[in-house]
């Protein structure tokens, strides 16, 4: 009997390679079938993650609001906030910062325009922007030090204002109606001079409204109907909403939403995935089928390895190996393409929104994890593609290799 020894890496890599050498044409359809697969999930899963950062990330708009909760009395119970109650609320366990929003009607005209339009008006501190997560589309939003007001697109409109950024800067005087329903009464306060127009949130479903602080107005809110209440972390968020839920308040917290979302879109994106993993398996069976008749082709090729004295160890990681190195290749082609056309897609509608006026968005957005994963999967069903008829070669002695030739 010939002497038995291992077959170095080196050789089994290089006797590997020999099938893409030998039939280059279907090495190369087997690879791009599984690149096909590959692309097609990694496609997909970008984007549904594209989808759930464009969804968030419009939730979310500062790290602030995530952990920030909208407190309120209900409807029904006519009560408002006063000085004495946001104290009160900035007390509680776990909250770090509050700022209460006081809305009123208001009439507001242009410097030297047409008779005022009646507009709801939110008096508030500059870190309304902030824990809300409100951005203004063009200009700043109202700062501490800066007198001005923020407005909608809407609001603009209905003082014959262009919405563009020449609207920056315009003039406007503000009269704020403090109507106390619950007494039966009404106070002014007007605008401490005309106020420029510092940002406008742009936006034409947004009914109109001025933001306005309470430093610019000659009175301030004497009462307010809703507080912005942040937590001081993520995790006492719960903690704070259930306090507050204790106290009989109506509660709206931004994450809430943004679990939801997240949840949808994580339903979207496995979805999607499912559908990619479709094609995956389809060009899967045609590598298995590769596999199959590489090794139906290659038995008197097995035969002089094992009468050379390779061993069935030998014979079944040359098969192994080859299977890998199919699927690692179909893997990493699926990533370029699919890659490669997110990208493309990302640039094609980045230029038509540029094009429209619009602002540009990433559609697509692919995890690196997520590529590490696809070339890990590729390569694990290479090797289970390749593991039956591998298992078949390392069985068969020199013998039956040559008998069935």
């Amino acid at each position: 009997m010939p002497e038995t020894h291992h077959l170095l890496l080196s050789e089994m890599f290089r006797l590997s390679l020999r099938n893409f050498r030998v039939k280059p044409v279907r090495s190369v359809l087997t690879i791009l079938g599984m690149s096909i697969g590959f692309g097609v999930v990694l496609f997909l899963v970008s984007l549904g993650y594209g989808l759930q950062y464009i969804l968030i990330g419009n939730l979310v708009t500062t790290q602030d609001s995530l952990v920030t909760m909208q407190a309120s009395y209900p409807n029904e119970a006519n009560l408002s906030f006063y000085e004495r109650d946001v104290s009160a609320l900035a007390a509680l366990p776990h909250v770090m910062e509050v700022a209460p929003i006081a809305s009123f009607s208001g009439e507001a005209s242009k410097v030297g325009g047409t008779s005022p339009a009646l507009i709801s008006t939110n008096v508030v501190s500059p870190a309304y922007f902030r824990l809300t997560g409100t951005a203004v589309s063009f200009g700043k939003v109202v700062a501490s030090t800066t007198p001005g007001v923020v407005v909608t697109s809407q609001t603009l409109a209905l003082m014959n204002i262009s919405t563009s950024t020449s609207a920056l800067g315009t003039p406007i005087n503000l009269i704020v109606s403090y109507e106390d329903d619950l007494h039966g009464t009404t106070t002014q306060a007007r605008s401490q001079g005309p106020l420029p127009v510092l940002g406008v949130i742009s936006d034409d479903t947004q009914a109109p409204l001025i933001i306005v602080k309470p430093g610019d107005l000659t009175a301030p809110a004497p009462f307010y109907q809703s507080v912005l209440v942040k937590a001081d972390s993520v995790n006492t968020v719960e903690a704070v909403r259930d306090e507050l839920i204790n106290r009989g308040f109506v509660v709206s917290a931004r994450i809430d939403l943004v679990n939801q979302a997240r949840q949808i879109t994580n339903i979207i994106t496995i979805v999607l995935g499912v559908f990619g993993v479709t094609a995956l398996v389809v060009s899967a069976i045609g590598m298995f089928n590769t596999m199959i008749v590489s090794f139906m082709e290659r038995t008197y090729e097995v035969g002089v390895l094992k009468s050379l004295g390779a061993t069935d160890k030998d014979v079944r990681n040359l098969f192994l190996l080859e299977s890998a190195v199919y699927g690692f290749l179909g893997g990493a082609s699926g990533v370029i393409l699919g890659v490669a056309s997110a990208q493309g897609i990302n640039l094609g509608l980045n230029i038509l929104a540029q094009h429209l006026g619009g602002k540009s968005f990433t559609l697509f957005i692919t995890p690196l994890w997520f590529v590490g994963l696809t070339i890990g999967l590729s390569i694990l069903i290479g090797l289970v593609s390749g593991f039956w008829p591998a298992r078949r070669a390392a069985q068969l002695s020199a013998k039956q290799a040559f008998l069935q030739r």
